[in-house]
């Protein structure tokens, strides 16, 4: 990695500079104040000088790649302070009007999604070369702003520079276990955009519904979409319940498209997960011919946690591999991604064991065992995919085999997992369940909201480092791409709860995967938290986590 250096800073009104690790924050401090930014930039510079006025006559005036963030920016400042600023045309009269510029640069934003934001005068300049570092600058704009309707503002004189250390930087979420509306995603898109981060990854499919329109077979979602019931209360819980409630939905590839485009608008990619071969129950129950048991009548899971307890893998035939060639060209056609995640995680052998028809494929192509025949999946829709200029992302258990494609793993175990896919040349996305899977508890009290397992509080994600030291000492850091935090919906049934299970956690990640490791301090990101992020939750109407400052890990 190269190193970055942080710049000297000056503080609001002052003029002596100030390192931007965590300082004492003054009683004065404001939620617009430089030193209050989230995540930390790599530099930034506020002096006392005359600040720019912002007011209704101030123009927005965007260079052609931008048009879009402009209309964006247009309507994050109506909602913010109340002020509609013209978008300025070439026959726009700007004559000593106040003006937000969003201007192409590749001279000074010389790195991927990197931004400038100047100002003085009667300017305040972002620059980008660029969507998603003109998107990363505007939410720095955001936070320099009062969060209230004003009619009009004074703009604080600052330089930030600033770039992100990690070039991946995702959030997932599972729609399979509990499905939400798309004004949730949309407001989901937008946390991720404030907090910088530039990848949605979509978990579409599980065994306990698929959820994405597939035109070639339609039983996908008018079978596959739908469970009969949901399980109550927690999965260790005995007797298990459940409720007697059809549950289920699916997103149209219409409504998919205008997510996608939502995300497009605010410098974010989407990436699709179809899992396979394991996890594919809601396949199985609306198409049994894939299943080793096609005399068997499947029903889509009800209940979590379906490894090596009930049958839910593909079985290898003609069949089966015409379905996924078919399904993956038609995601490939829907998603302009680079990547799709194909899962590979949890795939039980013991359903291909018992089976004797994929024992005689596996005899038939020369596979010795079920972790190669694992690993024929995995190679087989990676070739249909690269048929679409296409790459693939798996979980890590696609490793078991010998993988020779050029997969990206994202991997949710430990170090060494993450250690074996870069010394085997495999791009790597850290996702380890401790302490990137918020859907573990935040805390140790037992009245919390109910979680499915781990404890993973705020303190343990901020000092999450996606590089372990041993790939440092290997020089091997740069198969790392970046990290991702998950959220997996079993116990969050309604978009308040996984508001409440990702923030402030998300928060914490975002200066995990932005911020260079030497400009990070815990008790001055808590500081910052409660200056910029509980008002910005208000703001939002988003729930949260009250006491993220009461647990620690020194707690487990």
């Amino acid at each position: 990695m190269k190193k970055r250096w942080l710049s000297f800073l000056f503080a609001m009104g002052m003029v002596v500079s100030v390192n931007c690790q965590g300082q004492t924050p003054s009683p004065k401090d404001q939620t617009s104040s430089p030193n209050n930014i989230v995540p930390k930039p790599v530099s930034f510079t506020a002096t006392a000088e005359k600040p720019v006025t912002l007011n209704k006559h101030t123009l927005l005036i965007a260079d052609a790649p931008f048009q879009e963030q402009a209309v964006y920016l247009q309507g994050l400042l109506k909602d913010q302070l109340g002020l509609t600023l013209e978008i300025a045309t070439p026959q726009t009269k700007i004559g000593r009007n106040s003006r937000i510029v969003l201007a192409y640069d590749s001279i000074e934003a010389n790195r991927p999604e990197m931004y400038w934001l100047e100002s003085g005068g009667t300017t305040v300049r972002l620059k980008a070369r660029d969507v998603t570092g003109m998107v990363h600058g505007i939410q720095t704009l955001l936070q320099l702003l009062p969060l209230q309707k004003e009619k009009q503002v004074a703009f604080p004189t600052v330089e930030v520079k600033d770039y992100p250390r990690f070039a991946y930087r995702g959030m997932h979420l599972d729609v399979s276990r509990h499905i939400f509306p798309v004004d949730f995603l949309k407001k989901y898109l937008d946390y991720l955009a404030f907090h910088k981060f530039n990848t949605f990854h979509w978990h579409l499919t599980d065994d306990q519904g698929w959820r994405l329109e597939i035109k070639s077979y339609p039983k996908l979602t008018e079978v596959g979409a739908w469970r009969n019931s949901t399980l109550i209360g927690h999965f260790k819980d005995t007797p298990a319940r459940y409720d007697s409630t059809r549950y289920g939905g699916f997103y149209t590839q219409d409504q998919v498209r205008e997510v996608v485009k939502y995300a497009a608008v605010r410098g974010i990619n989407v990436i699709p997960e179809i899992d396979i071969p394991g996890h594919s129950r809601a396949i199985i129950a609306a198409y049994p011919e894939f299943s080793t048991r096609p005399d068997t009548v499947w029903q889509v899971a009800n209940t979590w946690g379906m490894y090596n307890r009930q049958n839910n893998v593909l079985a290898p035939n003609p069949g089966t591999f015409q379905f996924l060639k078919t399904v993956f060209h038609e995601v490939a056609d829907l998603f302009p991604s680079e990547y799709i995640h194909i899962g590979g995680d949890e795939c039980s052998k013991m359903w291909w064991k018992a089976d004797p028809k994929s024992q005689a494929f596996m005899k038939a192509n020369g596979l010795k065992d079920e972790k190669e025949l694992q690993t024929y999946f995995i190679k087989q829709v990676s070739r249909y995919l690269a048929q679409k200029n296409k790459k693939v992302i798996g979980w890590h258990e696609i490793l078991e085999g010998q993988l020779d494609t050029s997969a990206v793993i994202m991997n949710w175990g430990g170090a060494k997992q993450g250690i074996e896919a870069a010394q085997r040349r495999h791009p790597v996305i850290m996702s380890p369940g401790n302490p990137l899977y918020f859907d573990a508890y935040q805390s140790k009290d037992p009245k919390d909201s109910l979680a499915i397992h781990g404890y993973n509080p705020l303190d343990a994600v901020y000092n999450f480092n996606p590089v372990p030291a041993e790939l440092e000492q290997l020089k091997l850091e740069k198969y790392i791409l970046g990290a991702q935090g998950n959220v997996w919906t079993e116990y969050m049934g309604y978009p308040s709860k996984v508001e409440y299970m990702v923030f402030p956690r998300m928060t914490a990640l975002s200066e995990v995967l932005w911020t260079q490791p030497k400009q990070k301090d815990f008790s001055d990101f808590k500081r910052r938290v409660r200056a910029t992020m509980l008002p910005r939750f208000a703001f939002w109407g988003s729930a949260y986590f009250k006491d993220f400052d009461r647990w620690t890990i020194a707690d487990k």
